[in-house]
């Protein structure tokens, strides 16, 4: 898990959804490499999100449960796991706490 990253292109118009539960904003990398720094605040019912490229998302702080497209069971991932989502598809993600997150457009 990166610490930081150098030499980057911030887009300072957040993505905000589900009424500020959800916010995170766009960075472009020197090697052309996008990625999304979000946070995601403490959820009673499960965020669904698509995915139009693939999504590898590293979680930096906190606890989740996720369910990744038709999966039956929703999976926990906590600071220091990654979980990644196929494009063209969805998850849906918990929690009882703040989770900061990486997320990896692949």
């Amino acid at each position: 898990m990166s610490s930081q990253f150098d030499f980057v292109t911030v887009h300072i118009k957040p993505n905000v959804h589900y009424k500020g539960r959800s916010i995170s904003y766009l960075i472009e990398c020197k090697d052309g490499s996008k990625k999304t720094l979000g946070v995601i605040l403490p959820t009673e019912k499960p965020l669904t999100f698509e995915t139009h490229v693939t999504e590898r998302i590293e979680i930096v702080s906190g606890k989740c449960l996720v369910r990744i497209a038709d999966q039956e069971e929703m999976e926990v991932y906590s600071c220091g796991e990654s979980f990644t989502v196929p494009a063209n598809s969805r998850f849906s993600l918990q929690s009882s706490e703040v989770v900061d997150y990486v997320c990896h457009l692949e």
